[in-house]
């Protein structure tokens, strides 16, 4: 994300930040192949790409959901419960979670900034939400005032545990990263109420959409409360087990992932989100408690997930009827899903995955999601958004509220905006790892980095306008007594490393003495060079992806491009044009940081030709045109037109 903030930045008390832990924050060591620093360790430059972002959201996005609140009723349908309010309910019966997730952003926030901008609306939304909770911990507006009778009633479509679990998040990130006793206190109460309900000794149950899981298992790592971990161990070992805890549905038992136990489901199906939600919540409860076959389970579903139903953009689900994942290869373009919060749901989930089984290709998976298909959600002002993420717009498209052609501020479902926002707060706590002798950096932004205490001593600068160059300067100013391992993604081929001076002899990828896609060098290194060469390429997809077969996506690192019909306003359509197989690629500079790429193409005239020919299978070469891409994350910032990210080849 290259945009500028939009406003003035965030007001700061004068006070030194806390020291706090980030949204994952294992407390049983021994299965984890790496720790999470602690997020206040991580420290993103503004200037930079990814504080950019971070900037933004701070200053617009955040701001922007806050009202929004208000606008679209989620906070309205609180005062329903206090006597405040007397209209009907607005929205779907989840709205609550909107809230918050906007809540456990400014958690994030707070403590990445020390900011004390949102301590009047925190003061307000705490009073009411004590106030609408019930003696014994429940809190739901739907439910209290519109089916008081029906607590629990509804697993299915009620939603009550997943609006419990972003609750008890909420509550976990204002505590770490603000010192928010009373808001932890309010999220207990509630999950103590999850607890006697379908703890061990409860009732059997769980939600119909995944989410609590990971709640729970995070609320147990902030208290020590043992039987918060434990219901969520339950519901992952009663999930598919046939108990119709769920109940028949139209859309299917795979659509909830009820059908099978959860260590017997391999194949990554359903409704994307709750899939990627269930996953991370999973993993969560491995490493906790251990279970190699929840671990495999994880493995083999992450597998198919990334090499099978994954767009090459890092966005998930292809279907729009259920929201879901569709079969193996499934991936037509224009009829993408790709919802965003399926996007930041799997950046969740390979995170947990990074810390639990190791391996750059979570960290790669991570990368491509986060630069691709979340940042394309997010307009260049912070304040609208895609709930849909195509890779192709056709020329009079019809707009439907889940499928438009631009981005819109809200949304009646709007679980994505707050969600963007507690993401991109939390961001630079995916930046960097420790093991036990290694300081490991995962993604690349200009960002200081304090070393872990049991590494040394000091900070590690990182320099670098990554992705818009590959060139990455790391210093060490202090005493690093570890080792500093950095990732060498899995797309750069040619790659020139010197540490304190002195050139690597390697040249490409293959050449380098990589562990597990790592470059680890020793204790003592001061200084690092890393240059990851980064041309403009063509990427093809799996023969099996019927949908784009014969053509090409154009990326350069880890961005993903796209041809937009503005930046053609005088050409043909983007509709009719193809790449020229073999021709020249040029990177050149563009309005932003980022970097576009042009193209030798070719325009057919289709205007007049008819729906279907009979002869000849391909149509005659057209006019050279020149192309013009930009990166996809940029796309529909302009006039509403055509793109496409997968283009034909001549």
């Amino acid at each position: 994300m290259t945009h500028a903030a939009t406003t003035a930045p965030t007001a700061r008390p004068a006070q030194p930040l806390r020291a706090h832990a980030g949204p994952v924050a294992p407390r049983a060591t021994e299965r984890l192949v790496q720790r999470p620093l602690p997020a206040s360790a991580v420290r993103l430059d503004p200037a930079g790409h990814l504080g950019r972002w971070q900037r933004l959201n701070a200053d617009a996005t955040l701001p922007h959901s806050i009202g929004m609140l208000e606008d679209s009723g989620a906070l309205p349908n609180l005062r329903r419960v206090t006597g405040e309010h007397g209209g009907p309910f607005v929205g779907y019966q989840f709205a609550d979670s909107d809230v918050y997730k906007v809540l456990e952003a400014i958690g994030w926030e707070i403590g990445r900034t020390g900011t004390d901008a949102f301590d009047g609306f925190l003061d307000r939304t705490l009073d009411l939400l004590e106030r609408a909770q019930d003696a014994d911990g429940y809190l739901n507006s739907f439910v209290q005032v519109d089916r008081p009778a029906e607590r629990w009633a509804d697993l299915r479509w009620a939603h009550e545990l997943y609006c419990a679990g972003h609750l008890i998040q909420a509550a976990v990130a204002l505590h770490r990263g603000a010192g928010r006793a009373d808001y932890l206190a309010l999220g207990r109460r509630c999950a103590d109420l999850v607890v006697a309900t379908f703890g061990p000794g409860g009732r059997a149950g769980y939600c119909g959409h995944p989410e609590v899981e990971t709640a729970l298992v995070e609320l147990y790592r902030e208290t020590g409360h043992e039987p918060y971990l434990a219901t969520a161990r339950r519901m992952v070992d009663e999930r598919g087990q046939d108990l119709a805890l769920l109940g028949p549905d139209r859309l299917g038992a795979h659509y909830f992932q009820d059908h099978a136990p959860v260590r017997e489901s391999l194949e990554a199906t359903g409704h994307a989100v709750r899939q990627l939600y269930l996953d991370a919540g999973v993993t969560d409860v491995f490493t906790e408690q251990g279970d190699d076959a929840l671990l495999a389970a994880m493995r083999a579903q992450w597998d198919s997930a990334h090499h099978q139903k994954m767009y090459v953009t890092g966005a998930m689900g292809s279907r729009h009827f259920d929201e879901s994942f569709g079969d193996a290869y499934e991936l037509p373009p224009d009829r993408a899903y790709a919802e965003t919060c399926a996007a930041i749901a799997d950046v969740q989930w390979s995170y947990r995955m990074l810390l639990a089984d190791g391996g750059s290709r979570y960290a790669d998976a991570i990368e491509r999601a986060l630069l691709n298909a979340v940042a394309a959600s997010v307009s260049a002002d912070g304040r609208s958004f895609f709930y849909s993420n195509p890779l192709h717009l056709r020329e009079g498209h019809r707009e439907e509220e889940n499928a438009p052609s631009r981005r819109t501020p809200w949304y009646s479902c709007a679980c994505c905006p707050p969600n963007i926002a507690r993401l991109v707060a939390s961001l630079h706590a995916y930046l960097a790892t420790a093991t036990d002798d290694a300081l490991r950096v995962h993604l690349y932004g200009a960002a200081t980095i304090a070393v872990p205490e049991h590494l040394g001593t000091g900070t590690v600068r990182v320099d670098t306008a990554y992705p818009a160059d590959g060139r990455v300067l790391l210093e060490v100013d202090g005493d690093l007594t570890g080792s500093l391992a950095l990732r060498v993604p899995g797309w750069a081929d040619r790659v020139r490393v010197a540490v304190d001076g002195t050139p690597l002899a390697a040249a490409t990828r293959a050449e380098l003495p990589l562990d597990d896609g790592y470059l680890v060098l020793p204790a003592g290194t001061r200084r690092v060079e890393l240059d990851l060469d980064m041309p403009a390429t063509t990427v093809a997809a799996h023969p099996r992806v019927d949908a784009v077969r014969g053509s090409v996506a154009l990326m350069r690192g880890p961005v993903v491009y796209c041809v937009e019909q503005a930046d053609h306003p005088d050409g043909p359509s983007v509709e009719d044009v193809r790449l020229r197989a073999g021709g020249a690629l040029t990177v050149v500079p563009g309005d932003d940081p980022l970097p576009r790429i042009t193209a030798e193409g070719v325009a057919a005239d289709a205007a007049d030709a008819p729906l279907y020919r009979t002869g000849a299978a391909v149509p005659a070469a057209g006019a050279p045109v020149r192309l013009t891409a930009i990166p996809y994350a940029q796309w529909g910032n302009r006039a509403p037109g055509a793109m496409r990210v997968w283009l034909p080849l001549a």
